[in-house]
């Protein structure tokens, strides 16, 4: 017996051969996705990380600056204190009613200055625990979030590994079922796949139409089919046609079908 494993024969050989083939390589397809979204999906998670914190930051900032004016506040309430005991002071050398008028005018306006101190530094620290109330809030999510990612870095690298080692599997296969299909052939189905979207070559015609198409195939091309005597390609997709019945069977036996069982 040489190294070249044996060839499909019949029609229907060529065709389960065929759909193991393609089963293979659309999961080695799914995994090859599948590993190029990660980082995509890691970014998106990461800038929602970054925004939450520039957020938070700004709030930070606006506590500070509350803060600012609440000292601002405080130093004006001291000044007035000052001026209102120097005009105290002044009131004990005056006999003039005019000067002491003026002078209990100028104490009563410190006095009201005071007072709008007080009442805006009162504002100020409502202002100061809603916001830390939001701190607090936001705090905790970002706080989630980051746990999110962690783990969910943790969960695709775990993911990875499998589908690393699944994919060293399925391409060993991959190759094993390409070899048992006849070089024609093989490239027709190479050169199919590479020209579909979603890179399935071999269809299993469901409800009268190959699957991913909402064409129907013909009445006629569909009896073909199920008598499975010749290879059928379908006119409008391009692909080459797989009874239902066949395809079922073939994926219960599938290496693809039996490993998603046990992941």
């Amino acid at each position: 017996m040489g190294h070249k494993i044996q060839e499909a024969v019949t029609v229907v050989d060529k065709l389960r051969v065929l759909y193991n083939l393609q089963l293979i390589d659309s999961r080695i397809d799914e995994i090859r996705k599948f590993r190029g979204n990660i980082p995509m999906e890691i970014k998106s998670l990461e800038e929602e990380l970054n925004q939450m914190k520039k957020k938070l930051e700004k709030i930070h900032e606006d506590v500070f600056y509350i803060k600012e004016n609440i000292n601002k506040q405080n130093k004006n309430i001291k000044s007035s204190e000052i001026l209102i005991n120097k005009y105290e002071k002044q009131k004990d050398h005056i006999n003039n009613h005019k000067e002491l008028y003026s002078i209990d005018k100028e104490i009563d306006y410190q006095k009201l200055e005071i007072q709008l101190s007080k009442k805006r530094i009162k504002e100020l620290n409502i202002q100061i625990d809603k916001k830390e109330e939001v701190i607090g809030e936001k705090e905790d999510i970002l706080k989630n979030k980051e746990e999110h990612l962690f783990h969910k870095k943790k969960e695709l690298n775990k993911i990875l590994l499998e589908n690393d080692k699944e994919e060293k599997i399925l391409l060993e296969q991959s190759s094993s079922f390409s070899q048992k299909v006849e070089n024609s052939l093989l490239k027709i189905y190479k050169r199919i796949r590479n020209g579909v979207k979603n890179g399935v070559a071999v269809a299993p015609v469901q409800r009268g139409a190959p699957l991913g198409s909402y064409l129907a195939i013909t009445p006629q091309k569909y009896s073909e089919l199920i008598q499975r005597n010749k290879l059928l390609i379908d006119e409008h997709s391009g692909r080459i046609l797989i009874d239902a019945e066949l395809a079922e069977e073939e994926k219960k036996k599938s290496f693809v079908f039996c490993s998603k069982k046990k992941l």
